[in-house]
């Protein structure tokens, strides 16, 4: 499977299904391998960052650089396993993970008012300024229950995002 010239077998295809926690049917998983082929250009069977870049979605989402630190350099089972957030059969705790991941760019398991701070500043851009968007954090983060000076944990962001299952499901095409 390290090379992705070569096919998938079946084992190889039942281990990435069991990988992923059977979150992809085997066709999804080979249509999946397709993409991951025409992505890794040089057939190092890992995709570097130039090479996701390649892909428009990517490029143009404004968290596509905290998405680099997550993927850059991902072999076909990871890539499938990272994927599995996204797929629609994915549970809340899965999806909720990978947003978490997201806030914690520096992977110390904790997110800090200034790490939401900066994926605000990422998404929003130049129509809010800081003031404001510091405003807008701090009376969430009350209402909540939280301050500024929080730091929030996986278990945290489960919490907050249990009674809304947040929408990244995405559809793998099948040939």
């Amino acid at each position: 499977m390290g090379n992705t010239s070569s096919m998938l077998t079946q084992y190889d295809i039942e281990e990435v299904q069991s990988h992923c926690q059977d979150l992809f049917e085997q066709q999804e998983i080979l249509s999946l391998y397709q993409r991951f082929c025409q992505l890794d250009r040089n057939a190092k069977g890992f995709i570097s960052s130039d090479e996701f870049l390649s892909v428009p979605e990517f490029a143009m989402n404004p968290l596509s650089l905290r998405l680099l630190k997550m993927v850059d350099g991902l072999n076909f089972k990871d890539f499938v396993a990272f994927l599995s957030a996204f797929s629609a059969k994915a549970s809340l705790k899965q999806k909720v993970k990978l947003i978490f991941q997201v806030y914690d760019s520096d992977c110390n398991g904790k997110v800090s008012f200034k790490d939401i701070m900066e994926v605000l500043r990422d998404l929003s851009g130049s129509f809010m300024s800081d003031e404001q968007r510091e405003q807008v954090l701090s009376q969430v983060l009350n209402e909540a229950g939280y301050t500024n000076e929080s730091f929030l944990t996986l278990e945290d962001f489960i919490k907050v995002f249990g009674s809304c299952k947040p929408e990244m499901d995405v559809e793998i095409p099948v040939d």
